[in-house]
């Protein structure tokens, strides 16, 4: 029996099954990104839990952070003494090179002013803190994780004005690993040096060695991101994610940047490879220009599989908007697009990339929820659903093929290992799309009209 009503109803105060989470989950992420850095929860036991669990259960690897334990006294005297008796436990049991502290709802509620309390604590030498104020009832996780990425532009870069690196920053957004790998490859490819703040690559994806390393050999140092100040230029994957840390360099050091989408299909992944080729002068290599010969060529291949098709869209504002741009660019048609993160921005470019398609009649929401989006396909069924794990549900109730796609997905495993991003992972993309729909046409088939050939 169905528990959602078709009729939907306008709310204003009420968010039933949200398509977000809380900012501490961005920003810890965003910490695990830099090399031996601790990530440290300022609040209660059970909100660190409860993001080391989820972060844990998508990555599918240990995802290690302590917090300042908050219990009734810290609640209402604050947590100054907590968080000073945690910060000398942390350096005596744990060592990392820096601890990246993160705000709660709690701490955020009592008026806990954290950079107060770092700039009078006995710091190690050698060692680094920084923090971020990521109240989990404003935003969302991508706020979480563009505030933790100011966070670390502001305390942790700095400009030479004598030296200038000749590097690109690539700040990737709320992405995989395998993402993340994915455009370093291509950026090397263009023979153009780089440093990606922050970078989970090597750190959420690390092998099995037989042996526990509590801070693996990938992510970004200190020194590096002390020298992002010193870049040429810095490209931020999404506006929401990415382009404040580019911002805040630019004011605090003056590297120019350049925000761009997600690199998700043929015309993000140009934009790219363009904008690189702007500000370096490099020439595009054979192996990316064989790469996109490639993907343009399955998309000629397969374009039957997707005209005409409809789809509902769901997930983080960033990798959403690209991914709208490139069914679209698949010949589908984007029905419903739906983020749970607030933010104009994310209607402004759905809207501007329908309208330069030509596609009308698509209802985006930001910030929507799940609830309205399974009204919306109740009343208007699509032929497929893009979105994370939580989607599953609609897509059960309703008989839709469901296409797993960002954060988190918590029901299927090795997805954090393999990108989404660039020419590869558009081809990736269009195998998972093409086959949620032609296993349904082939489910759906009578004996007589079962093809071999599709």
């Amino acid at each position: 029996m169905s528990l959602t009503p078709k009729k939907v109803t306008e709310r204003s105060g009420l968010v039933v099954n949200p398509v977000k989470t809380c900012q501490p989950i961005g920003a810890m992420y965003a910490a695990l990104g830099i090399n031996k850095c601790l990530p440290h929860s300022h609040g209660s036991q059970g909100c660190c839990s409860f993001h080391r669990m989820h972060l844990t259960r998508h990555f599918r690897d240990p995802v290690v952070a302590t917090t300042s334990s908050f219990t009734e006294g810290a609640s209402v005297f604050g947590g100054r003494s907590n968080l000073n008796t945690s910060m000398k436990n942390i350096w005596k049991l744990y060592d990392p090179d820096v601890v990246a502290i993160n705000t709660t709802c709690l701490s955020e509620t009592i008026g806990d002013d954290v950079g107060s309390m770092v700039a009078a604590m006995d710091i190690p030498e050698g060692k680094t803190i920084i923090h971020a104020s990521t109240p989990s009832y404003v935003g969302s996780h991508i706020t979480g994780y563009s505030n933790m990425v100011q966070a670390m532009m502001k305390q942790l870069a700095q400009k030479d004005e004598e030296a200038s690196n000749d590097k690109i920053n690539l700040i990737p957004g709320f992405v995989d690993p395998g993402d993340m790998r994915e455009i370093k490859r291509i950026t090397k490819l263009m023979g153009i040096p780089f440093t990606m703040v922050p970078d989970t690559s090597g750190v959420v994806d690390s092998p099995m060695t037989g042996k526990y390393e509590m801070y693996p050999k990938g992510g970004t140092t200190v020194e590096e991101i002390k020298d992002a100040g010193n870049a040429k230029a810095t490209i931020a994957f999404g506006s929401f994610a990415s382009a404040e840390g580019a911002f805040e360099l630019e004011r605090k050091c003056g590297v120019k940047p350049y925000v761009l989408k997600t690199p998700i299909g043929v015309k993000a992944t140009d934009e790219f490879i363009m904008q690189l080729v702007k500000i370096t002068g490099e020439e595009v290599p054979y192996a990316l220009e064989e790469e996109r010969g490639q993907l343009v060529d399955i998309m000629t291949d397969t374009h039957f599989h997707f005209h005409g098709k409809t789809a509902a869209i769901f997930g983080d504002p960033d990798v959403v908007i690209a991914m709208t741009e490139f069914v679209v660019s698949l010949g589908m048609t984007p029905r419903y697009v739906v983020t749970g993160t607030p933010g104009k921005e994310f209607a402004q470019e759905i809207n501007a990339i329908l309208e330069d398609a030509g596609v009308e009649g698509t209802k985006v929401k930001g910030p929507g929820d799940l609830l309205e989006l399974h009204q919306w396909i109740k009343n208007d069924p699509v032929d497929l659903l893009i979105g994370n794990t939580y989607g599953k549900y609609i897509a059960k109730e309703e008989d839709i093929p469901l296409v797993r796609f960002g954060f988190p997905i918590l029901d299927r495993s090795v997805q954090s290992y393999l990108p989404i991003v660039g020419y590869k992972g558009a081809m990736r993309l269009i195998e998972k799309i093409s086959g949620a729909l032609l296993d349904r046409a082939d489910r759906d088939a009578t004996e007589e009209d079962l093809e071999l050939v599709m």
